[in-house]
């Protein structure tokens, strides 16, 4: 037994898994900007090159904090209402992400699905298949809804609306903006402006989207048609 074992004997073994549960729950505390593989080796008590043995760099980490991320969505449920049944997932999809709110914009900056992402969209596409769409039909569903199957939409801004009623300057030059930014109590906090309640504008579009994919799949839609 070397020195440092005997001074930890109950030490966890570093594994893949505990590398990557740490940098996730890391991540939850601090930011994603704050993460590197020397705190994270700090996090662990171990010295940075020990990483190196379970993940070959950042981007490797990364990818591996996606999968594991990903990995907390719920499994598909068995249900004769495709629309339920992909609902839900994508909900619980949405609650993942809003526990690691750095997720969606990792999500965004890999270069392709990564393994646990990819089957995520493999069992919702099959979910849309086992629902009577055709795969045609599939192959549009899944580019229309885009990282909404993965609980989360990219605004047009990322700046919130401003709060209160609208000025008469902007009233005078954007009427329509507006008389939009006064059907609302604005306040802060909201993703998608002051005021909007995130949620029920994810869940709104959503069900815009399932009820016209199913719209279509009753019409035998196929994109031979579209012209």
């Amino acid at each position: 037994m070397t020195q440092q074992e005997a001074t930890h004997p109950h030490r966890t073994p570093l594994n893949k898994d505990r590398v990557l549960r740490a940098a996730v729950a890391l991540a939850d505390a601090t930011g994603i900007d704050a993460l590197s593989m020397r705190r994270l080796a700090q996090e662990l008590a171990v010295v940075p090159m020990a990483l190196y043995k379970h993940v070959a760099n950042k981007e490797e980490l990364l990818d591996g904090m996606v999968d594991t991320v990903v990995g907390e969505i719920a499994p598909p449920t068995a249900s004769p209402d495709w629309q339920s049944a992909v609902r839900g997932r994508i909900l619980s999809a949405r609650r993942v992400l809003l526990r690691h709110p750095w997720a969606a914009r990792v999500i965004e900056s890999r270069t392709g699905p990564t393994p646990a992402v990819l089957a995520y969209l493999d069992s919702m596409a099959g979910s849309f298949r086992e629902g009577g769409l055709s795969a045609d039909l599939t192959h549009h569903v899944m580019h229309a809804m885009g990282s909404r199957l993965l609980g989360f939409s990219q605004e047009l801004f990322d700046a919130p609306a401003p709060s209160g009623p609208p000025s008469p300057e902007l009233a005078a030059h954007y009427p329509h903006i507006a008389e939009l930014a006064a059907t609302a109590a604005h306040g802060g906090g909201s993703p998608v402006g002051g005021g909007c309640d995130d949620q029920f504008e994810f869940e709104f579009a959503l069900d815009l989207l399932l009820d016209g994919f199913e719209s279509l799949r009753c019409q035998g839609w196929t994109s031979a048609r579209k012209a």
